[in-house]
């Protein structure tokens, strides 16, 4: 397995650029975002993800955390790493000062967030749920619960979890059946849950666990859900009732610990209510939204390992020669169809860059920017595009991971060069925090027929206006390409209105086609966006190569990936219905 270097100049671009860093930084109360501090942020964060992560992504792999009569042991270096993100306050960037936290942009945090899961993924997963935790934590918990929870988690010494899925209980949360019973102050709680990741390990003295739970007088269904905090140690020090069972045996990201855990197996594991009775389900979304974008950044960032290292590869390993070549020995880089798999990598990924940072610099400005109406929007963005990232960049990460496997030809289906663990680690992303279904389904739902196509349409039309506004200039052919792809998904939009009206079932079975459309075409708006800005840079006199290769990654995807939104189109406006052409019985 090649080392990882983080690829700090196209992550800045990235930043400044695609995401408007430097108008994020003046919002009310990200002061603190200068450009000397993230500079620094981001130059010892790669230092952090090559240095001390990535050298243990094979170990972790080889020798994953194992469920012994002491608890769970992690893979050796992993508490020395996490310690590394305690003493340098990695945990705190994205939290207020009051807390303990550094008050920065969200976005500068899902840059730091892309190396750490880049360098390795399956150890990154335990700072990311932490971080989730903890922000439902200061949305929704009590003054008081804030105070003893939060500055803890924020500085790493306690992690988080959540803890939501259940034997009988998966997508469908309506059948929970963990149960929560008053007693005194607290709650006794009792139930199985399963797929807890970082459920139970040894890098911390103690686990924030938020445990979705039924009181005894609650409604059916997921009205009668609240939400808990079940610490894994009680404030007296004893251990709480809760227990690890089990771990999961993996296809991949075996260094994280995937935990079934029992709860009141001795009478009950105490834990306190969070907010008001009933309304858990609505306070876990919080978690599970920033979930979704950072795993939808895990898609990013395992295809960028893959690239790394078949693009390593493909340079040092010499076989054939190219049609027409006239040299001497040369690295099959130089055949025509690895240099497409490899620009087909390439190109992707800062499409998926872009997207992900644009929808975290979304979020900074929902929360942030002091006029509501922008607040309003730049929400409405988030909600619409959230499970398009989530959806699109994981299923393209286990294809470019994939095509990585490729790249090395019969090695990479060889364990020791570790390209097949990287399709491994990758395959889990289009399933947890909601499968492509389901986000496509809420892309389809919630961003689609609840308002009747408006945000959808808003996001397409500002794309097909930037592809006309390229008109006459050197990005006239790729403009004109965008343009057409954004009319095309316009043109879906109102076939799953129709198909909505005739037979919602319809709309969908063609959620996730609609879903892969608009995550292609948002992908093309950034690099089309990005190869404007190279443009730019050239005409002022920079004759740096990296700016052309912005362009050239433009071109590649205007020819070889745009062109899937026209035949999504076909399958969201005539595919549907050939989903239900026979009866169940017959497939």
């Amino acid at each position: 397995m090649t080392d990882y270097t983080p690829p700090l100049r196209e992550i800045r671009f990235a930043l400044d650029t695609l995401a408007g860093l430097p108008e994020i930084a003046a919002l009310p109360g990200y002061e603190e975002a200068t450009p000397d501090l993230t500079e620094s942020i981001l130059e010892e964060a790669a230092r952090i993800a090559s240095g001390v992560l990535a050298p243990l992504n094979r170990a972790g792999d080889l020798d994953g955390a194992k469920l012994t009569g002491e608890g769970v042991r992690t893979t050796p270096g992993w508490r020395e790493a996490w310690a590394t993100l305690i003493e340098g306050g990695w945990n705190a960037l994205p939290y207020p000062a009051e807390f303990g936290g550094m008050a920065l942009p969200g976005v500068l945090n899902l840059a730091v967030q892309e190396m750490w899961q880049t360098a390795n993924m399956a150890f990154a997963l335990c700072p990311m749920l932490t971080q989730g935790a903890a922000n439902a934590i200061a949305l929704y918990g009590s003054d008081d619960q804030k105070a003893r929870f939060l500055p803890r988690m924020v500085t790493g010494e306690w992690t988080g979890t959540m803890n939501l899925t259940e034997p009988l209980a998966g997508s469908d949360l309506a059948a929970v059946r963990t149960r929560a019973v008053p007693e005194g102050g607290a709650y006794r709680i009792t139930g199985q849950k399963i797929f807890i990741t970082y459920g139970d390990h040894d890098l911390t003295e103690n686990i924030v666990h938020l445990v979705l739970a039924r009181l005894p007088d609650a409604p059916a269904g997921v009205k009668g859900i609240s939400l808990f905090i079940v610490p894994k140690v009680l404030p007296d020090g004893a251990p709480n009732d809760v227990s690890c069972v089990s771990l999961e045996h993996k296809l991949g990201i075996h260094g994280s610990p995937t935990a079934v855990l029992a709860f009141g197996e001795k009478g009950g594991a105490l834990g306190e209510l969070v907010g008001e009775p009933n309304r858990g389900l609505e306070y876990m979304f919080s978690m599970m939204n920033h979930a979704r974008l950072n795993v939808g950044l895990q898609g990013l960032a395992i295809a960028e390992r893959s690239y790394q290292q078949a693009r390593a590869y493909a340079r040092g390993r010499q076989q054939g020669r190219p049609v027409g070549w006239q040299g001497g020995p040369v690295g099959i880089v130089e055949h025509a169809d690895v240099r497409r798999m490899l620009m087909s990598m390439k190109a992707r990924i800062e499409a998926m860059r872009g997207l992900l940072y644009r929808v975290a610099a979304d979020s900074d400005v929902a929360h942030r920017h002091p006029d509501p109406a922008t607040r309003a929007e730049a929400q409405r963005r988030v909600d619409l595009l959230t499970p398009v990232a989530k959806g699109w960049c994981t299923e393209t990460g286990i294809e470019i991971a994939s095509l990585g496997v490729q790249v090395h030809g019969g090695m990479g289906y060889i364990e020791e060069t570790g390209a097949a663990q990287h399709w491994r680690d990758a395959r889990i992303t289009t399933i947890y925090e909601g499968t492509t279904a389901i986000q496509a389904n809420a892309l389809v739902g919630r961003g689609v027929l609840r308002d009747e196509g408006a945000a959808a349409g808003a996001l397409i039309a500002e794309i097909a206006a930037e592809g006309r506004a390229l008109a006459g200039g050197p990005l006239a052919a790729e403009g004109a390409a965008l343009a057409e792809a954004a009319d095309t998904a316009a043109r879906a939009v109102v076939a799953l209105l129709a198909a909505s009206e005739e037979e919602p079932r319809r709309a969908f079975a063609a959620a996730v086609p609609f879903l892969t459309m608009l995550g292609t075409l948002a992908g093309a708006q950034m690099l089309l966006r990005a190869a404007a800005a190279a443009l730019a840079e050239t005409g002022r006199g920079d004759a740096d190569p990296w700016w052309s290769a912005r362009v050239g990654l433009a071109r590649f995807y205007a020819a070889h990936v745009l062109p899937r939104v026209g035949a999504e189109l076909a399958a969201t406006r005539e595919g549907a219905g050939a989903v239900f052409a026979f009866d169940e019985e017959l497939l």
